[in-house]
């Protein structure tokens, strides 16, 4: 099926859903939201339509470099795959080269892909790590993501200063502790 006839079905769907929730919902203001809906979701869950490790692999370089490289404050938005409600905050990513780099912008996108996909934090989490040892096979990778979530916030126990913080390591990151000290030390300091 094609993408123009999923967003008919989805927009189909959305006008049903609008009928049953919304007395008035053939007012002007409802009139496309279900197509805006169904559009918002094709791009909110794009991530399944890309492959994580190839957008790693299309730009590595043999460099002898052997220390953290790290970026942090990644904006990262994504939909809890348990009431599709969004939870957003930052990820902070670094790894270890083992004669082997990517292009800065990899990594960013790589936290996207995952991130466009209906999901937990911790399976987000260990999705991103994951991803960069298989493609890039370093010496370690260390994944820390700090996020609020609406499904907290506004419904359920709608506690709207909760911060959740998952954490990955692999390599390097799990077995020297001044490494992981360094990264952690590192993600909460404003350098810039």
């Amino acid at each position: 099926m094609n993408q123009s006839h999923d967003i008919e079905e989805i927009q189909q769907l959305y006008d049903r859903v609008l009928q049953i929730i919304v007395p008035d919902h053939q007012r002007e203001g409802l009139s496309k939201t279900s197509l805006r809906v169904a559009k918002s979701l094709e791009f909110l869950t794009g991530g399944y339509q890309i492959d994580p490790e190839s957008i790693l692999t299309s730009s590595v370089f043999h460099e002898d470099y052997r220390q953290m490289v790290l970026l942090k404050d990644i904006e990262m938005y994504s939909m809890c795959e348990h009431h599709m409600l969004p939870f957003f905050g930052k990820a902070h990513v670094a790894y270890i080269p083992d004669g082997r780099i990517t292009g800065l912008s990899k990594i960013a996108r790589v936290v996207d892909v995952f991130s466009r996909r209906l999901q937990v934090q911790e399976r987000l989490t260990m999705e991103i790590r994951d991803c960069i040892q298989k493609a890039l096979n370093p010496m370690g990778v260390a994944v820390v993501i700090e996020a609020q979530h609406l499904c907290m916030m506004m419904r359920g126990v709608q506690k709207q200063n909760s911060v959740t913080t998952t954490s990955a390591f692999t390599g390097v990151f799990l077995k020297d502790h001044r490494t992981r000290e360094e990264f952690i030390h590192l993600i909460g300091e404003k350098l810039h």
